[in-house]
């Protein structure tokens, strides 16, 4: 027990710790303990820049389908290229939202902060490399109009959403598919970042009141001059008496 805690001191001078691999403590273990419990075999990655949670479910030993939706043109490249060889992760070259139709995606200097919203000074101010770089065409789809095209009947689906202040959206172009999900992850601002999105709470109280529990939270973005937290994943599943 000395000789950990001597090499914790240690390796936290160097901005490390020593964290146990467990779903009691961990955010990935407990994610990943969540996904088995609830016998998840298929996932969406709605917004997926260039396959980054992907291929983290893939490293942590998920082995279903993952479908993949991505509307911007580079990074959808470069997630093409990472799933090309797995033949359980299917890519799409689309938004998800509340209508069918087109729109103009704000492309981010970090890309991964790329959104169909005006970004706040409050977000650049505590990144710098997201301010927005470009503007793209893309092809925006609701949830409910592709849904039967990657989704099996019987199949228990996870939905993660990283939009980028764009959650409700997706949610409100979902409203027919709602009951074939079991579980939703989902980005959501504590303080305002993108023009008109909506936050933590509210979008709290809108899965509760559609029969999801908030089982687990991880931290996202935060400010790296004053610590505060800006935003974070909310981890949700359906409970046994409301599905």
């Amino acid at each position: 027990m000395r000789f950990k805690e001597t090499l914790r001191q240690i390796l936290r001078k160097f901005g490390f710790d020593i964290v146990r691999y467990h779903y009691n403590v961990h955010p990935l273990a407990r994610r990943l303990h969540l996904l088995a419990t609830h016998e998840i075999n298929l996932v969406f990655d709605i917004g997926a820049n260039t396959g980054q949670y992907a291929q983290q479910l893939r490293t942590a030993g998920f082995h279903g389908r993952i479908v993949s939706f991505e509307p911007q043109h580079a990074a959808h490249m470069q997630l093409q290229s990472l799933a090309q060889n797995d033949p359980l992760w299917e890519v799409v070259n689309i938004a998800l939202g509340e209508i069918d139709g087109q729109a103009e995606l704000h492309i981010a200097g970090n890309s991964l902060s790329s959104s169909l919203l005006d970004m706040l000074p409050s977000h650049v101010r505590s990144d710098p490399h997201s301010a927005y770089v470009g503007t793209e065409s893309i092809m925006v789809r609701k949830l409910d109009s592709i849904f039967n095209t990657y989704y099996r009947s019987g199949e228990k689906l996870y939905v993660k959403i990283d939009t980028q202040g764009f959650e409700k959206q997706v949610l409100n172009g979902a409203q027919k598919s709602l009951d074939k999900i079991v579980g939703i992850q989902m980005e959501m601002s504590l303080v305002p970042l993108y023009r008109g999105e909506t936050l933590f709470t509210e979008m709290l109280g809108m899965l509760t009141q559609v029969g999801f529990t908030l089982m687990a939270v991880e931290p996202v973005f935060s400010d790296p001059t004053t610590g505060q937290l800006l935003q974070l994943d909310g981890v949700f599943f359906r409970t046994s008496q409301s599905s």
